[in-house]
């Protein structure tokens, strides 16, 4: 598989997982949503990995790391918000933290994340 096979593989993977958190929260599994939107965030740094090192991106999930493995110069606000985000794919996983977020994942809370979401999806995309 060649670099430009890779990337464009991260990235489709991205966006599918961007419209499929969209879809759940239309549907009103919102932590579910969260989770997804987590991933698609995941997936479009290990796209930009991919084109910035020329290699596989690292096996891992941490948004913050991907972003600093990326040299991406993060806010304050962009690392706290990566930070937040990233409970989202911790407690979706481990049965003792998820009905704990299932509570905290409430439409308002949804909206306001997936918002977060999309921006910093926006900002990592466009610096492929």
């Amino acid at each position: 598989m060649t670099l430009q096979d890779q990337i464009q593989y991260w990235v489709e993977s991205a966006e599918e997982d961007f419209s499929t958190s969209q879809s759940l929260f239309l549907h009103k599994y919102f932590m579910w949503s969260l989770f997804v939107g987590h991933l698609s965030l995941e997936k479009i740094l290990k796209a930009l990995y991919v084109k910035k090192n020329g290699t596989t991106p690292p096996y891992i999930h941490d948004l913050i790391k991907l972003a600093k493995k990326n040299s991406i110069t993060l806010t304050a606000e962009q690392e706290q918000l990566l930070f937040e985000i990233n409970e989202f794919q911790i407690e979706t996983r481990y049965p003792e933290y998820k009905n704990q977020l299932y509570k905290k994942c409430t439409e308002e809370f949804t909206v306001t994340y997936l918002s977060h979401i999309k921006e910093l999806y926006i900002c990592f995309k466009s610096q492929i």
